[in-house]
C-alpha cells in the first residue's frame, strides 16, 4: 500500500471514529449516462474553430488548459477509481474540450481555488476556468466571462439538529463560515451583518467547520450546499429557502478573449438541442431527487 493510500485510510478511519460521515462519500453519478453524453457531444467544423483565435490556439495545440475543482460532488467531482472528473461543470468543461477537439478527454487539468481564479487567468496557466464562478464586476476587471451558463441563489446550511437558525435573518450572533474570495462575505454583510464571519479558504473546509461545531451555519451558493445535502449523510439541512441576488455563473476567459463569443454560441447550441437539460437531469436532477429541469439563463 502507498503512502497516499496509508493516508486516506487513515482519514476515512479518523472520520469514522468521530462520528462523521465523509462528505465525499454519497449516491454516485451516473458515470456510463454522464460519459455517454459527453461522447455525442457536436464536434465544430474547421471554419467555426478558424473563426476563434481563442479556440484555434487550442486546437493547434491538441490540449485544453481547464481551470477547475475536483471535489464538488455535482459540479465537479473526481472519480478516483477512473480516475475521471464528473459533474454539470465538467460535462460542460468536456462538451467544449471535445467540441473543439474532437475528444472530450484532451484537457489538462489544473486545481483552482475561490481565490485563485483569475491569476490563473492572467497568468496564462489555462485557457479556461469552469469552477461554479459567479460573474461579478470586480472580476469581470480583470478577466471576461462566456455565459451565464447557470443561476443561482444564497443559502444556509446548519446541522440537522439545529432548530435556532431557520433563515438568514437568525444568523445576529452567530458564528457563520463562508469561502474567502467567493460572493459569500459580501451577501453576509448584506443580508446578516451582524453574523460572526469565518471565512475558509474551501468548500470543504467550511462544511469541515460546520461538522465539528465550530461554526454554526454556511452561508454560501445554495447550488454547492445542495452538493452536501446530495450526499445523503443526513446530518445536514438548508435553513430556509435561497435568498439574495440571482447569482449568474460564467466560464472564465483571459481578458479580452474571442473564446467569449465561441463559447457562448455553444452553449446556445446545447441548450437548443437538449443537450445543457440532459447533463444537468445526469449531474443534479438525478441526485438531488429535482425533475423540473430548469430554464438555462439567457446568453448575450
Amino acid at each position: 500500500m502507498s503512502i497516499k493510500s496509508i493516508l486516506k485510510s487513515t482519514v476515512a478511519a479518523l472520520a469514522i471514529v468521530a462520528g462523521g460521515s465523509l462528505f465525499a462519500q454519497g449516491t454516485p453519478i451516473n458515470a456510463a449516462e454522464f460519459d455517454a453524453l459527453v461522447a455525442q457531444g457536436p464536434v465544430a467544423d474547421a471554419a467555426t474553430i478558424r473563426s476563434s483565435t481563442w479556440a484555434s490556439k487550442i486546437k493547434q495545440v491538441g490540449t485544453l488548459r481547464l481551470g477547475g475543482t475536483q471535489t464538488s460532488n455535482l459540479f465537479s467531482l473526481l472519480n478516483e477509481k477512473d480516475g475521471k472528473i464528473r459533474g454539470f461543470d465538467a460535462g460542460l468543461a468536456q462538451l467544449i474540450t471535445r467540441y473543439i477537439l474532437g475528444d472530450g478527454a484532451k484537457y489538462r487539468f489544473t486545481q483552482v481555488t475561490s481565490s485563485t481564479r483569475e491569476q490563473v487567468l492572467i497568468n496564462d496557466q489555462v485557457d479556461m476556468v469552469l469552477a461554479t464562478y459567479s460573474i461579478t464586476p470586480a472580476r469581470a476587471e480583470k478577466i471576461s466571462f462566456a455565459g451565464p451558463y447557470y443561476t443561482s441563489q444564497a443559502g444556509v446550511l446548519v446541522k440537522a439538529n439545529n432548530r435556532a437558525i431557520q433563515s438568514y435573518n437568525d444568523l445576529a450572533g452567530k458564528k457563520v463560515a463562508t469561502q474567502a474570495g467567493s460572493t459569500g462575505p459580501a451577501i453576509l454583510a448584506q443580508y446578516a451583518p451582524k453574523a460572526v464571519v469565518q471565512e475558509f479558504q474551501t468548500h470543504q473546509e467550511a462544511l469541515d467547520a460546520l461538522r465539528q461545531g465550530r461554526v454554526d451555519a454556511y452561508v454560501t451558493d445554495h447550488t454547492l450546499l445542495l452538493n452536501a445535502l446530495s450526499l445523503g449523510t443526513g446530518d445536514a439541512r438548508l435553513a430556509g429557502a435561497p435568498f439574495g441576488a440571482q447569482d449568474p455563473y460564467g466560464i472564465g476567459l483571459p481578458k479580452g478573449s474571442d473564446g467569449v463569443a465561441f463559447i457562448n454560441a455553444f452553449l446556445k447550441k446545447l441548450e437548443a438541442d437538449g443537450t445543457w437539460a440532459k447533463l444537468w437531469t445526469i449531474s443534479i436532477g438525478q441526485r438531488t431527487g429535482s425533475t423540473a429541469v430548469p430554464t438555462p439563463p439567457a446568453l448575450p
